[in-house]
């Protein structure tokens, strides 16, 4: 696919997310970490004005000066900005501005892709606005489950997901001692923080071939797992006394029966799904729990080609540090992710609501420990 057709595919998928919505779902911003389903639209369509069009396109106007106050995310190289907390306090711009926004970027971006020869930075900064677009739209997926999740009547909303079923927990696949290669290699589109491949040593060990299951996870909740100190790390047993965590998020024990929140409204749990929405304390819990723990990043990437993934986000039980080697590029683009390499736990393999071709099994993810908006679970090892 050409880059005109892939833009153009990329661009139209965040809308497709959005179709469902109601004019209301758009301006919600229930806590911190969520944002509006308008800013996240708003914000994607920023990238491009101010990075590819602001600097290489000849006589361009910006839509709104405006807006790069409005939409700026972190980037501290581009100017002021509005605060994180506050971006469900703009009712203006309006959701029919953000898709007029959108609608002159995409003109301006293909009228300068059909008539513009364009060298390799350029093209690569393209695929990172892509990549970046893409990534925004699992926060569509998630931020919207929030906002929906959080309503009193728990609505439904036409958002299909490919959930599978799993009915073996018991299986671990061997892998030998020795020493291996991680981290990305090879053509294609990858984020500065997969490079730079290198050795790493890894002792034996056994790795999970499936995901913890519902199931799995409830016999953790009805042994008493979060009222049991021992299987926690410090910050987690605060964090569940804090917040008296009893389940994962958008779990709810209705007439003595478990339910939880999807995109089709209040359900009952399968109990053959892989778990989801749970935080780095709660698989770290569930691990110790069972005598296992969580696999290194470094584990679960060597390990990876014998396993399914993306059906979930899995919590690895490496911090979120540079590879050697690893340096950031210059000016606003160095900020995206080395600026993060700290307070923070490394996912691996993509899940559910990750768009298509947007996941590698060189993927570092990364968050806080007690975040679990996400669509995060659990793998194992010993």
């Amino acid at each position: 696919m050409n880059l005109l057709k892939q833009y153009i595919s990329v661009r139209q998928h965040s809308v497709d997310i959005c179709a469902s919505l109601k004019t209301e779902d758009y301006v919600v911003q229930p806590i911190v970490d969520v944002s509006p389903p308008k800013w996240h639209l708003g914000h994607t369509t920023w990238f491009f004005e101010t990075f590819i069009l602001q600097p290489n396109c000849l006589n361009y106007k910006v839509f709104d000066p405006n807006y790069n106050f409005v939409f700026n995310s972190y980037y501290e190289t581009v100017g002021a900005r509005v605060i994180r907390t506050d971006r469900g306090n703009l009712s203006r711009p309006s959701v029919e501005d953000i898709y007029a926004y959108r609608k002159y970027v995409d003109a301006a971006i293909v009228d300068f892709l059909a008539n513009t020869t364009i060298g390799k930075a350029l093209q690569d900064l393209f695929v990172l606005g892509l990549n970046h677009e893409q990534q925004h739209q699992e926060l569509l997926l998630t931020d919207i489950k929030y906002i929906l999740g959080h309503n009193p009547l728990f609505p439904s909303i036409d958002i299909q997901l490919a959930e599978h079923e799993i009915y073996d927990n018991k299986t671990f696949l061997p892998v030998p001692e020795g020493i291996y290669e991680i981290g990305f290699e090879g053509e294609g589109f990858c984020f500065d923080n997969e490079q730079n491949r290198h050795k790493v040593y890894l002792q034996s060990y056994e790795i999970q071939q499936n995901l913890v299951t519902n199931a799995a996870y409830l016999a953790f909740i009805e042994d008493g797992g979060y009222e049991k100190f021992q299987y926690w790390h410090a910050d987690g047993w605060e964090w569940v006394n804090r917040y008296k965590a009893k389940s994962p998020l958008y779990w709810h024990f209705v007439d003595e029966k478990w339910y939880s929140y999807t995109f089709e409204g209040l359900q009952k749990i399968n109990p053959n799904q892989a778990v989801c929405h749970v935080n780095f304390y709660e698989a770290s819990a569930f691990a110790a729990w069972k005598r296992m723990r969580l696999p290194t990043e470094a584990e679960w990437e060597v390990a990876s080609q014998y396993f399914d993934w993306g059906q979930r986000w899995e919590w690895t039980n490496s911090a979120y540090l540079p590879y050697t080697g690893f340096q950031k590029a210059t000016g606003a683009i160095g900020e995206y992710n080395g600026k993060f390499m700290v307070n923070q736990m490394v996912l691996r393999g993509g899940s559910v609501a990750t768009p298509e071709g947007h996941s590698r099994n060189t993927y570092r993810n990364f968050f806080q420990p007690q975040h679990r908006w996400q669509f995060m679970g659990i793998r194992l090892a010993v």
